[in-house]
């Protein structure tokens, strides 16, 4: 068999996507422009098309979740079925502020699969998010802010902030029921100052020094830098897909009735896009921000840093990693050294369900399932989730990230796996791994995890 290839040709090779460009591309480009059209009987192709070699356009990922939103029956489907999953509450829940938020949200959303399917698709979807977001969000939220329901939580956090202007401290020394633990960190507390700045005595100081509005304000601004940073051509806001996020049951109940997950959500998402730009600074701040809130962040410290070090060299990671080591140590070291009992017992010993008083989490996940056998239960339910995070860890180790989908994804899988694996537990925790799949792949218009070949201007 003869080849065609012409003699001495090399094909040159990229950093993450292999071939660069096509030897009909690199030797065309070398030839002189002429003006007019070529002289008979020569071709523009300097030689004949090899074997396997496409020579059309790359196409757009038909499964872009952009695309796939913009159908209208998907669109109706995912309105049904989030007003089957709130309908279900006022059945199934014996807290009655979920029992509320699922009295005003199905409605909602039904009313949002109509207007999906009757109007003009120009303005169908806004007006159908418009509607989830009043629905499901903002009147059920303004109504329990109002009369000042939440869940426990958000009481939690701001009695952590009270403790910590008149006291020094976060954590009660010596808790007796369930509602005297804090789980977080001393950076929660934060959430908490509004309402110590503002009291409670009028509506409007009800409504603005509530923990959750503070959460969820925490969680936009975070997931609207995100896309900022990861879009490629930054023509378009995010604003429909950030409402019909929020408007999903997935961040709509935890943001009416507690929310104190979101920020961490927020910051997550923000701190992967940071590193894939090179924002070394802001993303160690961003970082240290989520390692001083709660400890389940920690991981993405060093899923972050590997991404760095993979796209931009040692210098940029170590920068990272010393800034976020640094200031959440810099946070938690007055806890450590004045409660650190205190801080052992309620951050780490109450959530994995290993104090005399049970956590109140307890989704009928697998971890939770193992534990209810008793100590050996409980026992292997933390051998497997040990296990499972140290695969992860590997699988970090051997395939560092090259993008921030990808370390978003890595991290969204260690976080899920602790989540389910963990002895005690919430379906609500896995809102933070679904919106690092989702998000970051939203915001950068692709589905695949691998770098884009052509750098995007800074």
């Amino acid at each position: 068999m003869v080849s065609t290839r012409t003699p001495g040709f090399s094909r040159p090779r990229g950093r993450f996507t292999g071939r660069a460009r096509t030897p009909a591309q690199s030797i065309g480009a070398e030839l002189p422009a002429r003006s007019g059209r070529p002289p008979a009987g020569s071709s523009t192709r300097p030689f004949p098309r090899q074997r396997g070699e496409n020579t059309f356009p790359p196409t757009p990922d038909r499964w872009n979740p952009a695309r796939i939103a913009s159908l209208r029956w998907v669109q109706l489907l995912g309105c049904l079925i989030a007003a089957g999953w709130a309908a279900a509450f006022p059945l199934v829940s014996d807290l009655a502020n979920q029992r509320l938020w699922g009295l005003v949200a199905a409605p909602a959303y039904v009313v949002a699969g109509l207007l999906c399917l009757t109007l003009p698709r120009r303005f169908a979807a806004e007006a159908a998010a418009v509607v989830a977001l009043l629905g499901a969000v903002l009147a059920p939220l303004g109504l329990l802010a109002v009369t000042g329901r939440h869940q426990s939580e958000v009481m939690v956090v701001e009695r952590s902030a009270h403790l910590m202007l008149t006291t020094g401290d976060v954590y009660l020394a010596h808790p007796v029921v369930v509602t005297d633990y804090n789980p977080y960190l001393p950076a929660m507390s934060l959430f908490g100052l509004p309402r110590q700045l503002l009291g409670s005595s009028t509506a409007f100081a009800r409504v603005a020094g509530d923990a959750r509005i503070w959460f969820a304000l925490t969680f936009v601004v975070c997931l609207l830098a995100a896309w900022r940073l990861l879009r490629p051509d930054r023509d378009r806001a995010p604003l429909l897909p950030l409402a019909v996020l929020t408007a999903s049951p997935l961040i709509a109940l935890a943001l009416v009735v507690g929310g104190v997950d979101l920020p961490l959500i927020g910051v997550c998402c923000l701190a992967m896009a940071l590193a894939e730009r090179d924002r070394t600074v802001a993303a160690g701040l961003v970082l240290a921000l989520a390692c001083s809130l709660k400890w389940t962040a920690w991981p993405a410290l060093p899923v972050a840093v590997l991404l760095l070090w993979r796209l931009y060299g040692r210098r940029p990671a170590a920068r990272t990693a010393l800034i976020g080591v640094g200031v959440s140590a810099a946070v938690l070291l007055p806890s450590v050294l004045t409660q650190p009992e205190a801080l052992r017992d309620q951050v780490v010993r109450f959530p994995l369900g290993m104090t005399a008083i049970r956590t109140p989490a307890g989704s009928p996940l697998p971890g939770k399932v193992l534990a209810g056998f008793g100590p050996t239960g409980h026992t292997v339910s933390l051998a497997l989730m040990t296990l499972a995070l140290i695969g992860v860890a590997i699988w970090l180790v051997a395939r560092p990230p090259v993008s921030a989908i990808a370390a978003a994804d890595l991290l969204a899988a260690g976080l899920a796996i602790a989540f389910m694996l963990a002895p005690a537990g919430r379906f609500g925790y896995l809102a933070l791994p679904a919106v690092l799949v989702i998000w970051p792949r939203l915001a950068a218009r692709r589905w695949s995890s691998r770098r884009p070949a052509t750098p995007w201007p800074a």
